[in-house]
């Protein structure tokens, strides 16, 4: 973890004491840092840097450093406190100072467990914010016609999080998908989950392995951290489905959505960014208001999500390579932000089973939300039709991002 601590104290304290206190209260944090002192040269470099405050009687020497800092980063800045010698008390006068200049902040302080949970989750932020900045996201085809709502302002992306969206003809990949051979190691490994009577399934396994690396060209071709394609129109122009190209692709670190839905892409990138993790794009199908669970089903699904997988055929056209995932019971997280970034949804909650159901999508999952009112959300405020599930609890790291960005 590479989180910078610059430090703070007054003249007025005795050094070795306070050195003393400092390294005792570090060393029961558990985290690993680089230790700055009162050099601030490379303040902002890193993806935390916390400002300890170890005394009292610093808030004028901070308020000198300050136009310095503010030129050298823009973003909030975090106050680390012991509370000895004062130092609770001089920190909330300087978060009450820069409040004043509107100026974001917090002050890290409480017990050790509470202090290096919140470091974590910033340093987690100030990673992803990283990450995020100047990557590139490929849009293969226009959104979906259905897909009315799910529209998105590419300079408030381009602006809050540095992401550039590449547009790509989906007829660029319609060509190459006949001329490519597949790759002879992963139809043997994908045919062992085709039974020998399923003829329609492993006749249409190696196209589905080719729409894999013809996307998978693209995304090398314009040097992609994930994409989105208007999957449907493959249907009639190759007899075949995204499904497995995109499962593969979010298993390979690449973010990889369908339909075209620009939203539910950034949703995965932001995600992905933050907790590594790959996301499950589903459509809400059912929605108990009273139980607050609701149940999410779609056609495609990372397989690294997965306890077990098996094919079908993709639901509304019957053709192609889909996939029927079966995931772990336990905590998981739905999460999904607008296009212009303006408003997002997160709610905690637990998956409780998966379905086999023939009148929906191949995979379907069962969640029942921490809190029941969040599913209104769905009923009143929705945003688009397409939401991502993660594993496990992160709604807590999600604000934490949205403050900062």
């Amino acid at each position: 973890m590479n989180t910078a601590i610059y430090t703070l104290t007054s003249s007025l304290h005795d050094a070795k004491a306070v050195d003393a206190t400092t390294h005792s209260f570090l060393d029961s944090l558990g985290i690993d840092y680089e230790y700055r002192g009162e050099d601030f040269a490379d303040y902002g470099t890193h993806p935390l840097d916390l400002i300890f405050v170890r005394t009292g009687g610093t808030e004028g020497l901070f308020k000198r450093l300050l136009v310095d800092l503010r030129q050298q980063s823009q973003r909030p800045i975090y106050l680390l406190t012991s509370g000895k010698s004062n130092s609770l008390a001089a920190s909330m006068e300087i978060l009450s100072f820069l409040r004043q200049h509107d100026i974001p902040g917090e002050i890290l302080h409480g017990n050790p467990d509470y202090i290096r949970r919140r470091i974590y989750q910033l340093h987690a932020v100030g990673k992803a914010i990283r990450q995020l900045n100047h990557s590139r996201l490929g849009i293969v085809g226009q959104p979906s016609d259905w897909l009315i709502s799910s529209t998105v302002d590419r300079v408030a992306v381009r602006q809050r999080l540095g992401i550039e969206l590449i547009d790509i003809d989906l007829q660029t990949l319609i060509d190459a998908v006949p001329m490519i051979e597949p790759d002879v190691q992963d139809l043997n490994t994908f045919s062992q989950y085709v039974t020998d009577k399923n003829v329609q399934l492993r006749s249409s396994l190696p196209d589905a392995l080719r729409i894999y690396q013809g996307l998978r060209q693209l995304v090398d071709e314009h040097q992609l951290n994930g994409l989105t394609i208007r999957c449907f129109d493959l249907l009639t122009a190759l007899h075949n489905t995204g499904c497995l190209a995109l499962s593969r692709l979010n298993c390979e670190g690449l973010v990889a959505g369908c339909e075209g839905d620009i939203p539910a892409m950034l949703t995965m990138h932001i995600a992905r960014a933050l907790t590594s993790c790959s996301g499950f794009q589903a459509n809400p199908a059912f929605i108990d208001t009273e139980k607050g669970e609701v149940l999410l089903a779609h056609c495609t699904i990372p397989l690294d999500m997965l306890r077990r997988f098996e094919f079908d055929t993709h639901f509304e056209s019957g053709i192609g390579v889909a996939i029927r995932g079966y995931m772990d019971e336990g905590p998981v997280t739905l999460f999904k932000v607008s296009g212009d970034l303006r408003r997002y949804f997160v709610a905690e909650g637990t998956l409780l089973r998966c379905d086999n159901r023939p009148d929906l999508c191949r995979t379907q999952v069962h969640v029942r939300l921490n809190d029941a009112s969040q599913t209104q959300d769905f009923l009143t405020q929705p945003i688009g039709n397409h939401h991502i599930l993660l594993p496990g609890h992160h709604r807590e790291l999600i604000e934490t991002f949205f403050k900062q960005c």
